[in-house]
């Protein structure tokens, strides 16, 4: 074998020559979609519930709380500009980021431009929509054409990508107003970045989890009104569950990632991170279809009702084994599931599949190295934060040394995942899994969607979350029976005091 070994070395060599950079995507393309697929939906539709009259509060320091619905009525009757809500919401980013590290660059010239013109439209009565008007933030991996795309890490702290993300395109379509770019653990893993580590509102102590820390830190602090984040095996969940957050992760394919940073070619996901399910429901509607730019992108309809009321005929499953665990958590998932029984689900326990999604999960390091390789050639990754031994330059390294064949392996056992799963999901409206089980590396693997929501308080006072989980595409389910859920509580209207 040696003559070959030595040929194939000359090979990588040329190829590393190409350097090429992080934008680049393989001439492969992961499709998530099961043999016999049928989508549960076969028709677009997007209904909101019907709003309420909103009035400008005496003090103003609670629209920090409100909701994009709230936010938007105000706006529609011009109670308040954009002008004056950017200024707001830019003043409380820029208080509040000293001691909770959220920001890592604004975008004050884009966004006043940007509101500016949203209010004359609106005077003019060219109302856009719900999202006219609102400000919102960005994961700094999402590239913006007037300022820098720093992917939170040392080594590209001053990189300029000189083109707008196709989300920051489609939400600037809607009328929204980019305001900030946020923090995320640098290339994607944690809440540590190199300007510092991102603090959870609730308990400045602790950090708010990542990779989307910023987005979560600033939506949970009442900086903004809503964020994109990004996930790839918890980069949503996680923070969203550690600041109190609503959070959407769509189906893979759902949402373009053209302009966005690459760590998982099959595995990265984009979505919102929001103070409600009917907020991640408006914002994901605006953002959703295919692209052009981005071959992954998968045409689906996407039918959202928000006028259902109760769930009675719905059949909810929930995996059973991780429900049988004692800590309070598990207490107040099982709460959950008592709460969909009495708004009148049929609940159905499920088993986890048998293909060990376990022994699949390092496709994402072989990408992540392949995505990354240039780091460890040129020897970048020492000047990463985080050098143990489960952060990404010992992750990087080591993927090098991944064979290619086993990765097809990996990928074909992904296959049957995929299948396998589809087949135990056939005949339910959603499922219902703690938020931290393994069913959080399986959907990843197999593209599912997922709303995390709050649904308690933990024995310290911080929020604890469960995952609303959908077949492929079967976004509009899932926002619906999550909704019912959340407005039949009121751990979503629970807010930090921010004592500092």
């Amino acid at each position: 074998m040696l003559n070959t070994l030595d040929s194939r070395v000359k090979q990588y060599q040329e190829l590393r020559n190409l350097k090429m950079p992080n934008s680049v995507v393989p001439a492969l393309n992961f499709n998530p979609i099961p043999v016999g697929f049928v989508n549960q939906d076969n028709t677009n539709g997007f209904k909101l519930s019907k709003g309420g009259a909103v009035k400008l509060p005496a003090d103003k320091n609670e629209l920090a709380f409100y909701t994009v619905r709230q936010l938007a009525e105000l706006l529609r009757t011009k109670q308040i500009t954009s002008v004056e809500l950017t200024k707001f919401f830019l003043d409380r980013l820029k208080k509040y980021d000293p001691k909770l590290l959220f920001v890592i660059s604004y975008t004050e010239d884009r966004a006043f431009k940007n509101a500016a013109k949203a209010d004359d439209e609106i005077k003019a009565g060219k109302y856009r929509g719900v999202l006219h008007g609102i400000p919102f933030g960005i994961k700094d991996l999402l590239s913006t054409a007037d300022s820098k795309t720093t992917f939170g890490a040392g080594p590209y702290k001053d990189q300029e990508l000189h083109i707008d993300a196709t989300v920051v395109k489609r939400l600037e379509d809607a009328g929204a107003i980019l305001i900030a770019k946020l923090t995320l653990g640098e290339l994607a893993q944690g809440d540590n970045w190199y300007g510092g580590i991102t603090k959870n509102p609730w308990d400045v102590t602790r950090g708010s989890s990542g990779s989307s820390a910023g987005s979560a830190s600033a939506v949970s602090a009442g900086c903004l009104p809503f964020a994109i984040g990004s996930e790839t095996l918890g980069s949503i969940v996680s923070p969203a569950t550690e600041c109190g957050d609503t959070g959407l992760r769509p189906s893979f394919g759902r949402v373009s990632k053209y302009g966005a940073m690459a760590l998982s070619w099959s595995m990265d996901k984009l979505g919102p991170i929001t103070r409600s399910v009917e907020d991640a429901a408006i914002v994901f509607n605006a953002i959703q279809g295919t692209d052009r730019n981005d071959l992954s992108t998968i045409a689906a309809p996407f039918n959202y009702d928000g006028t259902v009321a109760g769930l009675k005929g719905w059949k909810i499953g929930y995996i059973k084994a991780p429900f049988n665990n004692r800590n309070i958590s598990n207490v107040n998932d099982s709460l959950t599931l008592a709460k969909l029984k009495e708004l009148g689900a049929e609940l159905i326990p499920i088993e986890m599949p048998k293909t060990p999604s376990s022994a699949i999960q390092f496709v994402l390091e072989a990408e992540a190295g392949a995505a990354f390789q240039e780091l460890v050639l040129n020897h970048k990754d020492d000047m990463l934060v985080r050098q143990g031994k489960g952060a990404w330059p010992n992750t990087f390294r080591a993927a090098q040394f991944i064979p290619a064949v086993e990765y097809i392996q990996a990928n074909r056992a992904r296959t049957l995942l995929i299948q396998e799963w589809y087949q135990t999901l056939k005949g339910l409206d959603i499922y219902i899994a703690p938020s931290f089980s393994s069913n959080l590396r399986l959907t990843n693997l197999t593209g599912n969607p997922c709303v995390v929501l709050p649904n308690g308080f933990n024995k310290d006072g911080r929020p604890t979350s469960i995952t609303f989980m959908g077949q492929l595409f079967g976004e509009g389910k899932v926002l619906e029976a999550a909704r019912i859920y959340q407005q039949a509580t009121d751990f979503h209207t629970k807010h930090p005091t921010l004592n500092f």
